[in-house]
């Protein structure tokens, strides 16, 4: 199971709030969460997606182009992906994993 961290910036919106795009990014979520497809967190900064690699490349290509669909031009989406193959892991056990050793 894999972790993706991703921030999906529009750029060229008319103020510089991004909320919108961001509930609409996690509407979509919501509903792919809902499907069993994945779980994911939103963050203040950033959202993080847990699933299967292929799931989540194919996830990430999806809520990439949520802004497009609202008219923005531009996009700079960063993310960064956690793969473990050693062991199954969650966002939660590794959360619990650090709280136990402190």
């Amino acid at each position: 199971m894999a972790i993706v961290d991703i921030t999906v910036i529009p750029i060229g919106t008319e103020t510089p709030s991004v909320s919108n795009y961001v509930a609409d990014i996690q509407k979509l979520l919501l509903k792919l969460e809902e499907e069993g497809q994945i779980s994911f967190k939103l963050t203040p900064m950033s959202t993080l997606i847990e699933g299967d690699l292929p799931i989540l490349l194919d996830v990430v290509q999806k809520i990439h182009e949520v802004p497009f669909e609202k008219g923005i031009q531009r996009v700079a989406t960063n993310i960064r992906i956690d793969d473990r193959r050693d062991k199954k892991r969650k966002m939660e056990d590794k959360l619990a994993s650090v709280k136990a050793k402190m």
